[in-house]
């Protein structure tokens, strides 16, 4: 008999997930975790309240190398009974006679060591848990459905040490103090969402709280020690909360919204439903934040809460409604910030993004699913802009409603918005759609034309281009033309810069540290007020080219800069720690220490980033031993795909410079 079930559920995982939607309808998982920190391992009660809606003798959940126990099953309000199941090919199947239009309860205990997905870290020595389920991997860590296209009410809770922190999805419903110095937390969602999105952090926080506009409580969670860059890092998240709810034209659709910054994360953000977690890299201070803000990261990531999380892709081939929405309504909220020259300037930047990838032939269109994020995001968001541009604003807002208000907690198609926008508009949509979603070329002279139509900025860029020198260069930087013409022209003819060119704003001057790599000594003192700027960027660029150009000067730009850390990779430190080993003559510190605190920020306690930009700076002066040889071999197995892929191709190199 256990070979016959067997056999019938390798059969039936060759089926295709949407398949059995067709017959289950998986309502709502609670689940009570046990984060075993020390070991790595996740253990878990799970209930699951479905209804079959077609008769069946087997239903399944996704369920990547884990084991269960105590597997039960509970019909209608009847007691609870022992459930015959089979755990193979990463699923656990349940044998039962399911009857159509019957409610049922599925109880287990399960228990994993995922490899991917719940990853667990340390942090300054303290342990910091978190996942990444994009795309169909929380089945590594929680029992659940891989397919989109069945949308769960989860709810999680665990058991906690009373000084850390865990965070989910949802309402933070229950928070018990336990005898043994311990809290009970348990969060609870309202309405249902994609498994993918399910998330969790444990770890040591403090939180800020805020209320949108509406009602909605905000949580802005930091890292204790990280007080200070609260306000910079979180600047702008009320108003964009407020301004995306009424620019979408509809409401919020989860209970709150928290974000938590977390320590060596894989990407940028992720959109988890009510659970924003991003990398603590964009934790920047006041002068951080002139240079490399979370700004456009927290607002796309918000828009993800309504596409993607409200309504959910059905394929990889409509990837863009959920990338190319959060795309463009983030740029809204930026333009609702920053003006209208910024928002045109950064789908002017697309625009050449998209040309010059075009001309490299890795053009495809947008309903490819192997396109690239390119692709997904930016030519997504500019179908969004051309289509706005031709059936107006009216249209296009309650088109956009009428979509989220018919397709709310469902899945959708390319189809399923356009039709939303032609019953609207009162005519076919088929030949912009062709010319702007299924066309592999993307159409960079109808969006350069809709740019200079629609701003005077864009055609004054334009017009400012000194490729081809001429006398109008040197008067673009003496005379009023926009900061981004400035830097152009900066980029493409960096001696014109004088002396009165240093007067311009941050941006400028940032330019000028750039562009400007042989300093003349008429520029010298000019130069040298860079190091003073409100910019990490700035200060690295202008410490590296002074020093360079001046070397008898050397031991008072290593003075000026030493107290300098930088952004959370440590930029400005690690060039000053290179540079002072590199001046023989500098002596105001132990070169022992300096290049010990060098290897230091190779280890694995530090990010990817910083641990990226140490191995490059020993490699750059031969320095690379073997402590430092040693760390790049743990490396290679790290969670963050770059980080394995550098270094792996740094250990071929360093192999052959020793052959």
């Amino acid at each position: 008999m256990k070979k016959i079930f067997i056999a019938f559920c390798v059969f039936i995982s060759g089926l295709a997930y949407a398949q059995q939607t067709d017959y289950v309808n998986f309502i709502r998982a609670n689940g009570m975790l046990n984060i075993v920190i020390d070991s790595s391992i996740v253990k878990g009660e799970v209930w699951y309240n479905l209804n079959i809606t077609k008769s069946t003798d087997s239903i399944f959940l996704d369920a990547v190398n884990m084991t269960f126990e105590n597997v039960e099953i509970r019909v209608g309000d009847s007691n609870t009974q022992k459930l015959d199941y089979s755990n193979v090919e990463n699923k656990i199947y349940f044998k039962y006679p399911f009857q159509k239009n019957q409610t049922y309860t599925i109880y287990f205990n399960y228990s994993a060591k995922p490899k991917q997905a719940l990853y667990f870290l340390k942090r300054e020595n303290e342990p910091q848990v978190w996942t990444q389920g994009q795309g169909k991997y929380t089945s590594h860590w929680f029992p659940s459905l891989d397919d989109t296209n069945d949308k769960i009410i989860f709810n999680l809770s665990t058991v906690k040490k009373s000084e850390y922190s865990f965070i989910a999805n949802g309402l933070n419903t229950v928070t018990s103090p336990l005898p043994d110095n311990s809290v009970k937390t348990s969060y609870q969602m309202q309405k249902p969402m994609s498994s993918y999105l399910l998330a969790l952090v444990y770890g040591k926080y403090n939180k800020k709280t805020a209320t949108s506009k509406s009602g909605i409580p905000l949580e802005y969670y930091y890292y204790p020690e990280d007080s200070l860059k609260v306000e910079p890092t979180y600047r702008y998240s009320k108003q964009m909360f407020d301004f995306l709810e009424e620019e979408i034209g509809f409401a919020y659709p989860w209970q709150n919204y928290k974000q938590v910054p977390v320590h060596d994360f894989l990407y940028a953000g992720m959109e988890n439903t009510s659970l924003t977690i991003f990398s603590d890299a964009f934790m920047v201070d006041d002068i951080g934040f002139n240079d490399k803000n979370y700004v456009n990261v927290n607002a796309h990531e918000l828009a993800h809460q309504w596409f993607g999380d409200l309504v959910t892709a059905k394929s990889g081939e409509h990837h863009w409604l959920q990338e190319g929405f959060a795309t463009y309504y983030a740029l809204l909220a930026e333009r609702d910030i920053f003006g209208d020259d910024y928002f045109y300037f950064k789908l002017l930047e697309s625009v050449l993004e998209l040309s010059r990838q075009d001309l490299s032939g890795n053009g495809t269109s947008l309903l490819d699913p192997k396109s690239s994020s390119l692709t997904f995001y930016q030519r997504g968001a500019w179908v969004l802009h051309a289509l706005r541009d031709q059936v107006g604003d009216v249209i296009f807002k309650k088109a956009v409603r009428n979509y989220l208000e018919k397709h709310q907690y469902a899945n959708v198609e390319t189809s399923d918005f356009i039709q939303e926008v032609e019953n609207l508009y009162g005519r076919s949509l088929s030949h912009f759609v062709n010319y702007w979603i299924k066309n592999k070329a993307f159409p960079f002279d109808d969006a350069f034309a809709i740019l200079k139509r629609q701003s005077s900025f864009i055609n004054e860029y334009a017009m400012v281009d000194c490729e081809a020198k001429t006398s109008k260069c040197a008067e673009y930087l003496k005379y009023y033309v926009s900061d981004e013409a400035k830097v152009k022209v900066i980029s493409q003819v960096p001696a014109l810069v004088t002396s009165d060119v240093f007067k311009n704003s941050l941006k400028v001057r940032q330019a000028i540290s750039e562009h400007v790599t042989k300093i003349p000594e008429a520029l010298k003192e000019d130069y040298e007020s860079l190091l003073d700027d409100k910019s990490y960027i700035t200060i690295e660029n202008a410490l590296y080219n002074l020093w360079v150009n001046f070397p008898l000067e050397r031991s008072k730009y290593l003075s000026k800069t030493r107290k300098i850390i930088g952004f959370s990779d440590k930029n400005v430190r690690m060039l000053w720690i290179v540079l002072n080993l590199s001046t023989p003559y500098y002596e105001a510190d132990n070169k022992q220490e300096l290049f010990d605190e060098l290897v230091g920020y190779t280890k694995e306690k530090y990010n990817a980033d910083v641990r990226i930009k140490a191995f490059t700076y020993l490699d750059l002066i031969k320095s690379c031993d073997e402590d430092c040889q040693a760390e790049l071999e743990t490396a290679k197995s790290h969670h963050n795909w770059r980080l394995v892929k550098f270094a792996k191709e740094l250990s071929k190199k360093l192999e052959n410079k020793k052959e």
